[in-house]
This record gives C-alpha cells, sequence and structure tokens, in this order.
C-alpha cells in the first residue's frame, strides 16, 4: 500500500527545552503545531458549530469513534458520506479509538487476545471491538487521523499487568495496521506502559519499528497524581520518532499543555475547557474564575480584560453569571467560545515563542502559579 495521507515538517526546535515547532499537512488543510484539538466527542463541540472552530483557528478537532460506532452507527455516518460532510466540518479530524472509554467499563466488558467484549452503556447491547473491527468503523468515518486499538491500564495497575497489557496493545496496532484498506487515513500508533519508565521506553522502542504516521502517549490522566503525568510525559515523548508528530492524549490544563511542548509534545486534546466551561469554571491569563461567586453579581468586567474572543468583547461576567444562574443555555455556548478561544490563543503564543526560540514556560506558568485561581 503507497501511504502518505499526512506529511509532518518539523520546522523550528527549541535551544532551550525540547519543544518543537511543526506542521501537519492534511487532506482538509495544514495544521500548525503545537496544537490543541477541541474535544466533539460525537462529531461537534457541545454548543458550538463549525463555523465557530474556524473562527478561533482550531483546524484540528476530535471526535470519538466509539460513540460514533454505537450512535448513529459507523455505516450510517459512512452512508453520508464520512464524518465531514455528516458534521459539516471542513477541517481536519481526528478520530480517538474510544479505548479509554472501553476499559472505563468495568462492569461492561471483557478483555481477551482478540479484542474487548462490551455491553452498550446506552442499550446494553452487545459488542465486539476487536482492532479490526475498530480500523472498519474508522474508516468507514473518513477521518484524517485514527487511533488503533490499545489496552489502557489503570494507574494502580500491577507490573506483571502491565507487561502483558503492553504485549496485548503491541499486537492490536500490527493487526490494525495489516487491516487498512484506506490510503487517505492516517494511524498513530499508542504508547502505553502505566508509571514504569523501563516498560514505556520498551514499548516506545517496538512501536517506533512500526509504519505509523505518528504517535501518542497514552495511559496518562488516569488516576496518577500530577508530578507522575509530568514524570512519564517528559520520560516518554523523547523516546519517539522525531520526524514524526508526538500526541499527548486527554491532557489537560494550560499548565499540563505548557509542560507538554517544553517535553516535544505536538498535540493536545482534553475536555477540560468545554467541560468546564459548562460548569462555570472559565480560563483566563491570571488563573481560573469561576462565575458562580458572588464577587461577580454586579460585575462589568469581561471574563479577561486580555482576551479577544467574542463572549469577552461583549458580555460582563455579572451578565454571564446570570445567565449560569438561571441555566440558560445561551450561557453554555459563551463560555464555551472563551475557554477554547483561550486554549487556541495560549497555543498560538507558544507557537510564535518557539518560532521566535523565546520558549520560557514560567512565562505561562507563574501567573497561574499567582493569579487569581477560584475567584
Amino acid at each position: 500500500m503507497s501511504r502518505r495521507p499526512l506529511q509532518f515538517d518539523l520546522l523550528k526546535t527549541s535551544t532551550t527545552s525540547r519543544g518543537r515547532r511543526g506542521r501537519l499537512t492534511t487532506a482538509h488543510g495544514v495544521v500548525e503545531t503545537p496544537v490543541f484539538m477541541p474535544v466533539g466527542t460525537l462529531g461537534l463541540v457541545k454548543s458550538l458549530d463549525p463555523r465557530d472552530l474556524t473562527a478561533m483557528g482550531a483546524g484540528l478537532t476530535l471526535a470519538n469513534a466509539f460513540h460514533l460506532m454505537l450512535r448513529p452507527g459507523d455505516k450510517a455516518v459512512a452512508e453520508f458520506g464520512g464524518l465531514h460532510r455528516f458534521s459539516g466540518c471542513e477541517g481536519a479530524i481526528l478520530t480517538d479509538s474510544g479505548g479509554f472509554q472501553v476499559f472505563s467499563l468495568e462492569s461492561l466488558r471483557k478483555v481477551t487476545d482478540d479484542g474487548v467484549a462490551f455491553r452498550s452503556p446506552i442499550d446494553g447491547s452487545l459488542h465486539d471491538l476487536t482492532p479490526e473491527r475498530l480500523v472498519e468503523v474508522q474508516e468507514n468515518l473518513g477521518p484524517d487521523i485514527a487511533m488503533v486499538l490499545d489496552e489502557c491500564p489503570n494507574a494502580t495497575a500491577e507490573r506483571e499487568y502491565v507487561l502483558k497489557s503492553v504485549d496485548r496493545t503491541t499486537a492490536w496496532a500490527k493487526r490494525a495496521l495489516a487491516a487498512r484498506t484506506r490510503e487517505d487515513v492516517a494511524w498513530f500508533g499508542i504508547v502505553q506502559g502505566a508509571l514504569f519508565e523501563d516498560i514505556r521506553r520498551a514499548h516506545a522502542e517496538e512501536l517506533g519499528e512500526l509504519p505509523f504516521d505518528g504517535f501518542a502517549v497514552g495511559g496518562v490522566s488516569v488516576g496518577e497524581a500530577k508530578e507522575e503525568i509530568e514524570r512519564i510525559v517528559q520520560f516518554t515523548a523523547p523516546l519517539l520518532p522525531p520526524e514524526k508528530p508526538r500526541y499527548l492524549m486527554g491532557v489537560g490544563t494550560p499548565e499540563d499543555l505548557v509542560r507538554g511542548v517544553s517535553a516535544g509534545i505536538d498535540m493536545f486534546d482534553c475536555v477540560m475547557p468545554t467541560r468546564n466551561a459548562r460548569n462555570g469554571c472559565l480560563f483566563t491569563s491570571t488563573g481560573k474564575v469561576i462565575i458562580k461567586h458572588s464577587a461577580h453579581r454586579m460585575s462589568e468586567r469581561p471574563i479577561d480584560e486580555a482576551c479577544g474572543c467574542y463572549t469577552c468583547q461583549n458580555f460582563s461576567r455579572g451578565f454571564l453569571r446570570h445567565l449560569f444562574q438561571c441555566k440558560e443555555i445561551s450561557y453554555t455556548r459563551l463560555a464555551t467560545l472563551h475557554n477554547l478561544w483561550f486554549y487556541v490563543n495560549l497555543m498560538s503564543e507558544i507557537r510564535q515563542s518557539l518560532e521566535d526560540d523565546a520558549f520560557v514556560p514560567t512565562r505561562w506558568l507563574e501567573p497561574w502559579s499567582q493569579g487569581e485561581k477560584g475567584l
């Protein structure tokens, strides 16, 4: 199979860290890296539409193959012409395998070397998810980038279990590569190993020999302490092939993104900015704002004076608090617009600092350690 569905160009490497400035070229546009991918689990980010994402400069979004397989069904999406046409998204799309979702269904799934048998959390129906079936699902969806099936052990897993799990993930990765039929979908392998550095190293070396288009650091942010997450990311990222994009799955806070970039990560996703927005937690250049606090009731200030998003340019904290207290749906939209703009703009500033070879993580970390957290 002659394949080059994804091109990655490494444009510059920081001299003060392992940070990388790169560029992904996909069939649906050019994506500058490091990049944060907003999460649109079911095809769109909750409360937003593709125009919102385009306007804020989010050229790569994440959808979840596990959820779309269950509803409306991957074959139904294929009949619509693929996920781009189905959702109206013109930018690039990455589909997560749903491995984390499957393995979080402890009472509803059974793992074997063949794959995972699980009952749908929607209607209880039984499904067999094998590496080959997941390739079929994602080829039906037709994303620009797809993730292989992996086993995601929790943070407290014993060493012997992690070793067996990593062997299984490697075997599944090889089966997924052999099952591909489309040349226009890029595939990423996922490095596991829990908190064991020697297992992480061995798995990164083994997967690095396989013809993946990129690689991800998986199995972090599943119960570990923040210090352990940073240790594993800092250790694992440099082990991945330097000529391929590196993706840190499911992480995280603005601080996590800054530290991830310093480790050499190119791609990030997390539900935090959207979920926190819905729950009343807003990110700013000086820390978090908890919009329900009474201090904001009569405030005419925007969420963040330094922010150029539509919400901050047009609405006060006092009005947003009113909408939140009334459970008004427009609050969700305005808050989500702001939080994602903050994340996308943060990555834009980081990219510029890498271009200028002036990337200093403390520039972004200090305001958050000293600012109005929780106000």
